[in-house]
């Protein structure tokens, strides 16, 4: 690291233990908002799907108001927001005001505070003498598939004297057509609903305080299932609000420059919806409204934001190439309807996730019940705790939170490392549940924004499940990757094992249906989303002990966590065609990919392999679970005398760790694959391997933790969260501080990216570029403790005892 970076680094850990009634200054002496419970790079807004995935950036300390929202690809997103108090205008969302002239009565919030949870986003700004809260929740309702299904959330803006006087308040927000269009010459068209009404031209507000008033905003010429640079080419915008409590109520739909201006001139809005149809870069029209207050000493105003498309997904049947329409049409009706209902519904989604968050937060708690320690709250933001002993001295000797000795020199990128033996230790002073309840919160709404939920063709009273339907954001664009979906496992699991059925499903329904020539499992459902017509002629990206030992072992693991034998039974045939292979090819691969195809073919996968063992293991318990023991013991077999010879391949002559391939001595990569057999307590690992990895890892870790294997220093982040879940409590803790700290730190600037560099500044890779591999649905794989606490395998206090006999 150089000396410049090291600086940063320790500026970083400053900013890391802010005080939160600070008023800290970035090097330009600008305010930096308090970020609880990490800076993340970025923050989700409303984040519903892979379309309704919008985030604002933290790059350069920023929030709201200086970065403003943006889609997960980077492009931006007109979204904007000011409040007027006693006759200024203060702008706390967006940056669309940089368009207008210096006026004086014309401002920008000052951030106060960033923070996030499970459900919300949450900002605070001053303005004058008021202080502006925006929340936003995009809620997570595992449990409940028709609210699930709604691609919209909420984004709520309030305010509140801090003088204790009244003040005259006005607050405004519009959007603009970039949410639905990514080609700036295609042509819009917008209508203004009142409840189911349209509103054309001029019209005086006489709708009641409930009112629903909701801006649609369409291609003219859409393209259905089509996609530009990952933006939808067909569907609607929806922006909606109520007048609330407001005293009065307007709205206005026109060019940018003109509607923004004359509402910091007049404070109101004209009633006007514009009737010239015109392309987003054509005297740029943007959807506007505005709640008036009057004199009060706080208020609030409630919208709704997202896109809706319907049909949702092109799917291929024995029937042929068929529209599914989306699975809220099925709960809800028609278009209008789901606004109307998630509008309504805010109090009840509100309650819905405050338990999801509660059942988190306790969650984590038990798992480290052996480590108590008090989970931030979203509501109560409190500082970090600070890092002990750290100063600008270039070497640095303290004592962790456990009493242990430590050495950090910020002169290289090492780390916190234990100065008898040089390997690396957990950030000091930083709790671990607090560090992983900050990676699991910030990755719940990013999982379930790359999933859309279908009808199926046979939907009706008898059958009420949907189909899942996964983008593969980012990466590949493929639906329902295998690979993807594989990672995203534990999540599912333990927030709601059906889900990961839903997700099975379409790729059991093509293969099964003949649909797939080859006798291994397909590696997705379709090149690209939302087009699941599959690969008939079978020329799918060439995985296949990848792709069949993940669909054997998310099989097993659905079973496992839901007890539905009926469903192994109905997919036996598939299941055990792919073990047959696997038989032939998992122990010796050959030069396959793996799913991290991003590094290249490599021959004989140590990973690899053990995956398709693994999976020989967890079909003989498919077999024993449908009543099938000769098959069962003879996939047991088969994967027990592979494990043996495995064994012989992968450790290292040195006896310290295993080997990136088996021909490949001194080569090294974390060993991910053996977390199912602890989840799954297939029991084909024996404790050594585990406890070699689990002494090996911080031998090799970097400040922002352990590369993926040898070849680069480059990390992903689900891989980290599953090895640690295999591994002693220390070493354990040396991935999660690690992964939260590279959180606070990175220098990436986009959604969570799962691929990033464990030196320097924790930037993006240069090769490959992981600018694509941003907003992933992967980030489920961060919950790989939570569903080992779900199987009841594990919990924070378990042990693992050491190749020198002590346990830990």
């Amino acid at each position: 690291m150089t000396s410049l970076a090291s600086i940063t680094l320790v500026f970083a850990v400053a900013a890391f233990a802010q005080d939160p009634n600070s008023r800290a200054k970035d090097a330009n002496g600008h305010d930096i908002p308090f970020y609880s419970p990490v800076r993340a790079p970025a923050l989700p807004l409303a984040v519903r799907s892979p379309y309704t995935n919008a985030w604002v950036s933290t790059a350069n300390n920023g929030t709201l108001n200086s970065n403003g929202a943006i889609f997960w690809t980077g492009d931006p997103l007109g979204w904007e927001g000011i409040i007027t108090v006693d006759g200024t205008s203060y702008e706390y969302l967006g940056t669309g005001m940089s368009g207008l002239p210096i006026l004086k009565n014309l401002k920008k919030a000052i951030p106060l505070s960033a923070s996030y949870d499970s459900q919300y986003s949450n900002f605070t700004l001053a303005a004058g003498p008021v202080h502006v809260t925006a929340c936003f929740l995009s809620p997570v309702t595992p449990m409940d598939y028709c609210r699930t299904s709604i691609p919209l959330s909420y984004f709520e803006a309030s305010w509140e004297s801090t003088d204790g006087a009244a003040h005259d308040v006005q607050l405004y927000s519009d959007v603009n057509g970039a949410w639905i269009s990514y080609e700036s010459d295609k042509a819009l068209e917008w209508v203004l609903y009142g409840d189911d009404t349209p509103i054309n031209g001029t019209r005086n507000i006489t709708g009641a305080s409930d009112t629903l008033y909701d801006w649609f905003v369409n291609q003219q010429d859409p393209y259905v299932f089509g996609e530009n640079n990952d933006f939808p080419q067909w569907g609607n915008l929806s922006y909606a609000t109520t007048p609330g409590t407001a005293k009065n109520f307007s709205f206005q739909s026109g060019h940018s420059t003109d509607v923004r201006f004359n509402y910091i001139m007049d404070r109101t809005l004209s009633n006007l919806v514009d009737a010239q149809y015109r392309s987003t870069t054509d005297r740029e029209p943007i959807f506007a409204f505005s709640h008036d207050f009057g004199s009060s000493i706080s208020g609030s105003a409630l919208y709704t934001i997202g896109t809706i498309q319907d049909p949702i997904m092109r799917y291929l049947t024995p029937g042929g190439v068929i529209p599914l329409a989306p699975y809220w049409k099925f709960c809800y009706g028609y278009i209008l309807s789901i606004v109307h209902h998630h509008y309504q519904d805010y109090a009840t989604i509100q309650a819905e996730s405050a338990r999801f968050e509660s059942q988190l937060k306790a969650d984590v708690a038990s798992y480290y019940t052996g480590n108590v320690a008090m989970i931030y709250s979203n509501n109560t933001p409190s500082p970090m705790p600070s890092y002990a002993n750290l100063s600008m001295d270039v070497y640095i000797n303290g004592t962790d939170q456990f009493g242990n000795q430590y050495i950090f020199d910020p002169e290289n990128a090492y780390g916190f490392l234990n100065p008898s033996n040089f390997s690396g230790i957990a950030i000091p002073d930083v709790s671990e549940p607090e560090s992983y309840y900050a990676i699991v919160a910030l990755s719940a709404r990013q999982v379930m924004g790359a999933y859309v939920f279908a009808a199926p063709p046979d939907l009706g009273p008898t059958n009420e499940s949907p189909l899942m339907f996964q983008k593969e954001i980012s990466s590949d664009g493929n639906v329902n990757t295998v690979d993807v979906m594989y990672p995203a496992m534990p999540f599912f699991l333990y927030v709601n094992p059906e889900l990961l059925r839903f997700n099975l499903n379409p790729l059991f329904q093509n293969q099964e249906s003949g649909f797939y020539p080859n006798g291994y499992s397909m590696h997705d459902l379709g090149s690209s989303f939302p087009n699941a017509t599959g690969h008939v002629e079978g020329n799918d990206e060439y995985m296949p002990v990848e792709e069949s030992g993940n669909m054997i072992i998310m099989a097993y693991a659905y079973y496992k966590f839901s007890g539905n034998v009926a469903y192994l039974r109905s997919n036996y045939r598939l299941l055990k065609q792919w073990a047959q292979y696997l038989i032939e090819f998992s122990l010796i691969p050959g030069i396959q990919l793996s799913t991290d195809d991003f590094a290249g073919r490599l021959i004989n996968q140590t990973n690899l392999a053990i995956k398709g063992i693994i999976a020989l293991k967890a079909m003989s318990q498919i077999s024993s679970a449908v009543g099938l023991d000769w098959d069962a013991t003879n996939f047991s077999a088969t994967a027990s005398m592979y494990y043996i010879q495995w064994e012989s391949f992968a450790v290292d002559p040195s006896e310290n760790h295993t080997l990136l391939a088996y021909q490949w001595r001194s080569s090294y990569g974390l060993l991910y694959n053996t977390y199912p057999d602890k989840l799954l307590s297939l029991g084909i690992i024996p404790d050594y391997i585990y406890a070699m990895q689990s002494e090996w890892y911080p031998t090799i870790s970097q400040i922002f933790g352990v590369p993926l294997d040898s070849r680069h220093s480059y990390t992903k982040s689900d891989w980290e969260m599953w090895t640690a879940a295999t591994c002693a409590p220390s070493t354990r803790r040396l991935f999660v501080n690690a992964l939260a700290y590279w959180l606070n730190n990175t220098s990436t600037d986009r959604a969570f990216t799962d691929l990033y560099e464990t030196i320097d500044s924790g930037s993006y890779p240069v090769s490959p570029n992981s600018i694509f591999f941003i907003a992933r649905p992967v980030a489920g794989g961060h919950f790989s403790l939570l569903a080992l606490l779900k199987a009841g395998q594990n919990t924070g206090n378990n042990s693992i005892t050491l190749s020198n006999g002590t346990a830990t």
